[in-house]
């Protein structure tokens, strides 16, 4: 991606349209007649108006924040400092957000994070292809007679005035191309005032129907409902994509893979496309949303799941069971005849700790998702079964069923990229706590380490103890486990999984949410088992049910 233009100090973008406040008093547009306008003109084009230029977004971009403009009218790109992870070429530049006094923006993002906004490109074209070129139609109220608007430019104190012809859609339409109506002005009126009130929109209908044609989720296929954009630039329901990201982290049109927090619900959606789908079809969103209600209150409610009480298991790393205890056995039945074959692993209360909801249960609060993968069952009732853990989640409540726990739980997710990379920064910008190159890198606080630094020392230590022939890496333990991870994310799981730590130490994984912050309890363990400073205990190679 090109470097943007460094326009001189650029006026702070207009929030979403004024207009639209009011839009809830002036929408009346059903699902039969479409040809009453229900806001301005302006407003209705300034929708796809970028707020930087005033031009028709020209490959519109989708920022972190929700907000959208021209590629081409990005602020200065800068290189960013202080973050190594996961530091791949895009997310080595970053620009200060034109929004960044707002609430919803954190007014620093990252080039990796804004896409192509494919669903917005495709909508831009049709207004063009709508619009562009008709300004002269005859209107069919008052043929012969055109509009004139009168504005009031941020930049000017005195009003501005243009004749735009019978058509007030493609009349306004036409100046915005030619850059004469801000996207800021304000004052804005149309005479004569009374023909304005019976204007039947016929370009209008043309526009609302070629813009529906594009508007269906290519998950559900139905009309978007609170689009959240991805950073490949594809457009889907949030609700959509909170149901993809249960199954997998990819695109579900160009498989990318999505760096987002699997909880989609504190992403911003999609401000351009959200205002367009409100505008033009208030009656169809309120049927999907009335039809989504009952879904989403199911979503929103705390899951439950049978537990499984013995120890502890990881996101992505296998968990080796033999059941033969009568009430896991019947849980075990159970969870194969339901459709997504999951339960949940949580390690015993061993010292009776007290927990906030829980008192002092026979189990830890947070644990982790497991989803069979091969089940075995023996002749004499027992089983043997391989699972690997999904998610995170975190034990609310719970009760007994036929001897064995079912718990409500949340889920647990990381915090996303763009806060993970915010906290390196912050810990390690400091120059008097930064760690030089010729600065011991053992005797620094972990701390003061970037997340590569730490990462890198976990695996100095891992093929440290491989040289040395320590039993934890044993080809038998790699051949369950697998090789140590390349990705940070993922290697704290399997260090935890093959090093002989006692597992109330390891416990403490389940219930962070950021990499860095996982990083640093491995290098905390590596310091330990460097200085001697722990017990260990055998790993079995399977869990058992006494």
């Amino acid at each position: 991606m090109e470097d943007a233009s460094t326009a001189s100090s650029p006026p702070p973008p207009q929030d979403r349209d004024d207009d639209l406040s009011a839009a809830s008093t002036a929408l009346n547009l059903d699902d039969t007649d479409g040809n009453q306008l229900p806001l301005p003109a302006h407003s209705i084009i300034r929708l796809i108006q970028c707020p930087h230029c005033s031009l028709p977004l020209r490959t519109p971009l989708r920022l972190p924040c929700g907000n959208t403009v021209c590629k081409s009218c990005l602020p200065p790109i800068r290189q960013r400092t202080g973050i190594s992870y996961p530091a791949n070429d895009e997310r080595k530049q970053g620009f200060t957000c034109y929004w960044g006094k707002e609430d919803t923006c954190s007014g620093e993002h990252c080039l990796g994070d804004c896409g192509t906004d494919v669903l917005l490109s495709r909508l831009v074209d049709v207004f063009e292809e709508v619009l562009a070129n008709r300004g002269a139609t005859p209107n069919t109220v008052d043929p012969g007679a055109g509009f004139t608007l009168t504005w009031r430019s941020s930049q000017e104190s005195t009003p501005r005035s243009a004749s735009i012809g019978c058509g007030l859609l493609n009349g306004v339409y036409d100046l915005i191309k030619q850059g004469r109506l801000d996207h800021d002005a304000s004052e804005v009126e149309y005479t004569p005032e009374d023909r304005v009130q019976q204007w039947d929109g016929q370009s209008f209908g043309r526009l609302r129907e070629a813009v529906r044609n594009e508007l269906d989720c290519q998950v559900c296929y139905s009309l978007i409902l609170d689009p959240l954009t991805t950073c490949c630039g594809h457009t889907f329901c949030r609700g959509c994509v909170a149901m993809v990201m249960d199954h997998s982290d990819l695109c579900p049109l160009c498989r990318r893979k999505l760096n987002m927090s699997s909880n989609v619900r504190s992403e911003p959606i999609n401000n351009r496309i959200s205002d367009l789908v409100e505008v033009l079809f208030p009656v169809q969103v309120m049927s999907r949303r009335e039809g989504c209600t009952e879904d989403a209150t199911i979503e929103d409610e705390e899951r439950s799941i049978p537990l499984f009480v013995s120890s502890l298991s990881f996101p992505t790393m296998p968990t080796f069971l033999h059941i033969f205890e009568p009430r896991y056995r019947t849980m075990i039945q159970r969870v194969m005849r339901s459709r997504d074959k999951k339960f949940g692993m949580v390690m015993y209360n061993r010292s009776g700790r007290l927990q906030q909801g829980l008192g002092r249960a026979q189990f830890m609060q947070y644990g982790t998702v497991l989803l069979v993968e091969r089940f075995e069952l023996l002749p004499d009732g027992r089983s043997l079964v391989i699972a690997s853990g999904v998610s995170r989640f975190k034990v609310i409540s719970f009760e007994m069923l036929d001897g064995y726990h079912v718990g409500k739980i949340q889920r647990v997710d990381d915090i996303p990229i763009s806060q993970e990379e915010r906290q390196e920064s912050l810990e390690t910008s400091t120059p008097s706590d930064s760690p030089s190159p010729s600065v011991d890198l053992a005797s620094t606080p972990p701390e003061c380490l970037s997340t590569q630094q730490l990462f890198q020392m976990a695996l100095d230590f891992v093929e440290k103890n491989r040289r040395e022939g320590a039993t934890w890496l044993h080809p038998r333990v790699l051949l369950a486990y697998g090789e140590a991870p390349t990705d940070p994310a993922l290697f704290p799981w399997w260090f935890a999984s093959v090093l002989p730590l006692w597992e109330d130490e390891k416990y403490h994984l389940l219930s962070t949410t950021s990499v860095r912050e996982r990083l640093k309890m491995v290098v905390r363990w590596v310091r330990k088992s460097e200085s001697r400073e722990w017990l260990a205990r055998p790993r079995p190679s399977f869990t058992s049910v006494l």
